[in-house]
């Protein structure tokens, strides 16, 4: 593997492995079922400072602690070996290390960060570490910290009513808040497969108020300081012309809002990223196909209210089972789920089905995760088909997303 990038970033460790960290993410991983995340953060034990490696593998999650000349070796190794991107979060500055498919390893430098400090609700222990006069809590009882991060104020979140003029986040909209940064993690983990030398172009489709399409904007563009293009769509003309505003008001010159339907949209003919949450029904399988016909680069996808399926299926194996409609219903919109990243997947994408906010938030909590990858063979594609054919031939459906992306040939009564 090339090691283009390797000093810089060793300097990048060396400058940021102190009692000024926060934490790192390192993330993308190569091989998930060896370890699919590693964060590490400073601790202090017996009195001297030490760095806690948190790892991920599957269900289970797995603790170290090292010394500063121990973990910026392994961090190295990291990404050398295992995780294509390191998110750090530092006192005196916040960065980002990506790694290319070829080894290059590139650092980007964000804003700086702000100095953390003690919650009023004491929520950490006393142990600290001094750092410039400033002390700061290095124990294990630490909160989660988010990418907006609470009680600094970001304008859009003030006027769509989730934070306060303070900062702080208004506690009937805490849930709306964890499920922005929650999907903003998610953007971090596919940076890499996005453009690094040209303008990213995106387009959410259903945007609705879209909360998230100015998290997106804001974190690529005003955070990370990428040059990005996105476009919002959706049928209200109110919440257009409202979202039209706030982007003036905030000088965001390349986030627009437009009214449309997603499937008649023809604003764009490629896209790099393609965003559609909680588009109803087959709404979402015309947004899917647009991001499969413009060769998008990524895909993420939040369906919603999946009726066609439940319409269509009828097994005769399941049928003591189908007969109960609370069970067919949920039945049916899992299968839709998965038939549409299996076609994905058959397209030349590598998917994923993840969770997106806890179930008790809401049962609309599945995120297809689709990310394109380069050179799939006929062959290969042609089995996946198949495997795809012979589960809607099993439960006699056929969802508008295969319609849309497959001949008349290729259908189930071939």
């Amino acid at each position: 593997m090339s090691i283009e990038g390797k000093e810089e970033v060793r300097a990048l460790l060396e400058e940021t492995v102190n009692d000024g960290l926060y934490q790192m993410i390192l993330s993308n991983a190569r091989n998930k079922e060896k370890a699919f995340k590693v964060k590490i953060r400073p601790v202090m034990l017996r009195g001297k400072l030490m760095f806690q490696e948190t790892l991920y593998q599957g269900t289970k999650v797995f603790h170290e602690n090292y010394q500063d000349v121990e973990i910026i070796p392994r961090i190295g190794n990291y990404l050398l070996q295992d995780f294509k991107q390191c998110e750090i979060e530092h006192t005196n500055k916040k960065a980002v290390i990506l790694v290319s498919k070829k080894g290059k390893m590139t650092v980007r430098e964000k804003m700086p960060a702000q100095r953390m400090e003690e919650p009023a609700c004491g929520a950490w222990n006393r142990s600290m570490v001094r750092r410039d006069g400033a002390e700061r809590p290095l124990t294990h009882n630490r909160v989660k910290k988010y990418i907006l991060e609470e009680g600094k104020t970001v304008p859009f979140l003030v006027d769509l009513g989730v934070q306060g003029n303070d900062g702080q986040v208004i506690r009937a909209k805490y849930d709306k808040y964890k499920q922005i940064n929650r999907f903003l993690e998610f953007i971090e983990d596919i940076l890499p497969a996005l453009p690094s030398d040209r303008e990213i172009q995106i387009v959410d489709f259903g945007c609705g108020k879209s909360y998230l399409t100015f998290a997106v904007y804001y974190y690529l563009h005003e955070l990370l300081g990428l040059d990005v293009a996105i476009t919002g769509l959706d049928l209200k003309e109110d919440v257009i012309e409202r979202c039209n505003k706030l982007c003036h008001q905030y000088g965001y010159q390349k986030l627009r809002f437009i009214r449309g339907d997603i499937a008649e949209y023809e604003g764009l003919t490629a896209a790099d990223m393609v965003v559609t949450l909680h588009a109803c029904d087959t709404a979402t399988d015309y947004a899917l196909d647009k991001a499969v016909k413009w060769g998008a680069k990524v895909i993420l996808s939040v369906p919603c209210c999946q009726h066609e399926v439940n319409k269509q299926i009828s097994c005769q194996e399941l049928k003591p089972i189908l007969q109960y409609g609370i069970i067919k219903e949920r039945m049916s919109a899992l299968i839709t789920d998965a038939l549409r990243a299996d076609i994905l997947k058959s397209e030349g994408y590598e998917t994923d089905l993840l969770e997106f906010i806890d179930m008790e938030h809401t049962p609309k909590n599945i995120l297809i995760r689709a990310v394109r990858k380069e050179g799939m063979k006929a062959e290969r594609q042609k089995e996946e088909k198949d495997k795809i054919i012979d589960v809607m031939k099993f439960l006699q459906v056929e969802p508008a997303l295969w319609k849309l992306s497959n001949s008349t040939e290729e259908s189930i009564n071939r």
